[in-house]
């Protein structure tokens, strides 16, 4: 089968590969390069690094502007049987789109988390079941007809790091069996339910700050979710502690939320009587270390306050 393939983020390199050894891919579309890091380097997406090396004789598009009539007119002159489409981060219009068979993964199982950040978002909210959705493109965002699901389970102590990678690994098999059904004309397109949807919005800076009085499921739910973009921090002593992994526990104390009763396991009160167990910290300028090695180097005391805040 022949694939033209629009993706930007890494979510879809796994996928990209598995079409590549399986299919021929005739053309890619990814965002175009950017500046990063502090030297400001021109970056090419991780889509257009990973085919700039592995498949360099087919043409990469980088428009500014998918919509527009010179990349539009480019890219539908390209052959293709389908289209697909991860974390591309354009929309694609009525005009480029006409007589294609285009499909979307998407990395939840919507109708639940459409939007910019769904595995942020199922895990912040304490969702304990997540997946792919395979799609077709709508005017309104992610709101085509399901084509096919898989489903995975979020642990207790998973980041979001964490299972972004497993979703992504997940996601070639779907892919490849949407195609399958396509090559055989036995496509199911399922709508979905408006009345169940949940919009997924992109997280902030801003979002990385944690209240001790909530329930310890969902300070850790919050923790995890967050790691590592854009990251969850505390007030510990005179620094802001990064906390990148933590995972509810079953010991129960009354003292006020934020206290640490368990210097040696990370044990730290939340509110209604709960309590999270942190699991793995960054302090500033470090790298992330387990929670018993910043508890030894800087002797953490029990009952000292961790200092959580609702915004930056």
């Amino acid at each position: 089968m022949k694939i033209v393939f629009f993706g930007s983020g890494a979510f879809g390199l796994d996928t990209l590969e598995q079409l590549a050894r399986e299919h021929t891919i005739t053309g890619i579309v990814t965002q175009p390069d950017r500046k990063a890091g502090r030297k400001k380097v021109l970056t090419a997406t991780p889509i257009g690094a990973w085919a700039g090396e592995h498949l360099p004789d087919v043409p990469i598009a980088k428009p500014e502007n998918i919509n527009a009539d010179h990349p539009r007119e480019l890219i539908r002159m390209w052959e293709a049987d389908a289209w697909v489409i991860i974390a591309y981060g354009q929309y694609l219009g009525t005009k480029l789109l006409q007589d294609r068979f285009a499909i979307n993964l998407h990395a939840s199982l919507l109708p639940r988390w459409r939007g910019a950040a769904p595995i942020n978002a199922a895990m912040v909210a304490g969702d304990t079941l997540t997946g792919n959705s395979v799609i077709t493109i709508a005017k309104s965002m992610d709101a085509g007809f399901v084509l096919g699901q898989t489903k995975r389970p979020i642990e207790p102590d998973q980041t979001m790091g964490t299972l972004h990678d497993l979703l992504a690994a997940d996601g070639p098999a779907l892919v490849q069996s949407v195609l399958d059904d396509f090559a055989h004309d036995r496509v199911n397109y399922q709508e979905q339910d408006e009345t169940l949807v949940t919009i997924a919005s992109k997280m902030t800076k801003s979002d990385g700050w944690i209240d001790f009085d909530a329930d310890a499921r969902l300070v850790s739910a919050k923790i995890n979710g967050l790691s590592p973009w854009p990251g969850v921090s505390v007030q510990h002593r005179d620094e802001v502690l990064k906390v990148n992994r933590s995972q509810p526990s079953d010991v129960e104390s009354q003292q006020t939320p934020g206290t640490i009763i368990d210097a040696v396991e990370g044990l730290v009160v939340c509110g209604h009587g709960t309590m999270i167990q942190l699991l793995d910290v960054q302090p500033p300028g470090k790298r992330s270390m387990e929670w018993k090695a910043f508890a030894n180097g800087r002797k953490v005391q029990i009952g000292e306050i961790l200092v959580g805040k609702s915004g930056a």
